[in-house]
């Protein structure tokens, strides 16, 4: 396949009508965006009902580990495409086709480490994250499993982010959901058919990430690609790692403080509710990440046209784009907030049957409860992420740090610590929608005056 140009010129991004623009960009990256997240939804809901409600608990405790092995993951890629994007606009294309080789050198080295540290010591760690004698061996055959096909979930989400920095949005997208698509079908077969219950669901996962890894690896291998591997790239350069690293440390970041807010989580349901808790919080969780996804697609999409623009100092279009993707997300959200309301049982009835007995019942009655109170305030979630990340996409990268993080570390793990003991499992059901709150306050204070001084004073915009 042939390089082809972006489906937008530089051009275009500043003239195109906004909305044609906004959905132009929006939808492969929500397509894409969501398919990561039906990956979750889907073995979560064939545990659910192949395996019983405490292996939904058991899968629920793996996530702190599953988020610290993405943030790895997220270093490498999002900090790789990044610099390869540079270098291409440079007219760099040797030091992007090196850049394209640390990329695969960086993931093989660190997904083998962090599979020998995870496999030897998963007991203890399983039990640190609020693992019981009940739940423990689900979550190791889950994570045994996923651990030994570590090194190809890195390399093949972070090839996947090259693909797209390199001009293969499309393929990228297609590649995403064929994964997808591989896991529906070896999941029910696995768990239902040949009966190897968590463990099935586990290979299902691995053997789709290792199907897209190959259509990514031939990509890459084909002399006719834009980028392609070729001699001499797989060498490390300090350079080019450095590079990745230093960009890829705030995603990292983040990923690193979700993980610590779901050990307080799992350890607070644990200690005030128990095993079914832990497993509602999973469903729950999954159910939002749905919705969050959808406002990262459109996050992407809207990252081209405010960058641009704001560097055109047309800021005009850059706060038109930025009102549109805010009232698109809004109406993401608030479509999570509705369905929270009107349908929680049918919800957490996706994920288990309520002939399931006593946890089962349970299970449903946590998620419905949980989910009303987690959600309250879901509509303002929409603006909270939008706002932190079109701070990153003109240059205010502290701020978008500090938005992203705030949420997380400044609100929300105080409130975890404080009302639990207080409120016991409502506690950490109303802990979040207080966090979003917030966040979204102090969203819309930063906003504010950015926005003035888009009016005010925009000469002194542009320099980043």
């Amino acid at each position: 396949m042939k390089h082809t140009a972006t489906t937008a010129t530089p051009l275009s991004l500043g003239t195109d009508r906004l909305s044609s623009l906004l959905a132009r960009y929006a939808i492969p990256a929500i397509i894409a965006m969501t398919s990561s997240s039906l990956y979750n939804i889907i073995d979560s809901i064939f545990i659910g009902h192949g395996v019983g409600p405490l292996a939904i608990s058991g899968m629920a405790l793996t996530m702190p580990l599953m988020n610290l092995a993405a943030a790895f993951g997220a270093m490498v890629g999002i900090g790789a495409a990044a610099i390869i994007s540079i270098r291409l606009g440079q007219g760099n294309k040797r030091a992007a086709e090196q850049t394209l080789g640390n990329v695969v050198l960086l993931n093989i080295s660190i997904g083998v480490v962090f599979a020998i540290l995870g496999l030897t010591f998963l007991d203890r760690i399983l039990y640190f994250f609020g693992a019981s004698d009940s739940t423990i061996s689900y979550s190791r055959d889950f994570m045994q499993v996923i651990l030994c096909g570590n090194v190809i979930t890195h390399l093949y989400l972070s090839l996947n982010e090259v693909l797209r920095a390199s001009g293969y949005p499309r393929k990228s997208m297609a590649i995403m959901l064929t994964a997808v698509a591989v896991n529906i079908i070896l999941n029910p077969l696995f768990i239902f058919v040949l009966g190897w219950g968590i463990r099935g669901s586990a290979l299902a996962t691995v053997i789709a990430q290792t199907t897209a890894l190959c259509i990514s690896l031939h990509h890459f291998l084909n002399p006719e690609s834009f980028l392609h591997f070729k001699r001499g790239v797989f060498r490390f350069r300090r350079k080019i790692v450095t590079g990745i690293v230093s960009i890829g440390i705030a995603p990292f970041m983040i990923q690193i403080c979700a993980s610590v807010v779901v050990i307080f989580v799992n350890k607070a349901l644990q200690n005030h509710g128990g095993d079914i808790y832990i497993g509602a919080f999973g469903v729950i969780n999954r159910v939002v990440m749905l919705f969050i996804m959808v406002v990262a697609g459109l996050n992407q999409g809207m990252q081209p046209i405010v960058g641009y623009n704001y560097g055109a100092k047309q800021y005009d279009r850059v706060v038109k784009t930025l009102k549109m993707t805010i009232m698109c997300a809004v109406c993401v959200t608030t479509t999570g907030f509705l369905v929270s309301r009107l349908f929680p049982r049918q919800v957490a009835m996706l994920f288990v049957g309520d002939d399931g007995g006593a946890d089962a019942g349970q299970l449903i009655e946590a998620v419905s409860h949980g989910m009303r109170i987690v959600l309250t305030m879901f509509p303002f979630v929409g603006f909270q992420i939008v706002a932190g990340n079109f701070f990153q996409y003109i240059g205010k990268a502290k701020r978008a740090i500090l938005l992203s993080m705030t949420r997380q570390m400044l609100f929300l793990l105080p409130l975890l610590i404080l009302l639990p003991p207080r409120l016991g499992t409502d506690g950490v059901w109303y802990s979040m929608p207080l966090a979003d709150v917030s966040a979204t306050l102090l969203a819309s204070v930063l906003l504010f005056h950015q926005l003035r001084r888009f009016r005010r004073n925009p000469d002194s915009e542009g320099r980043i």
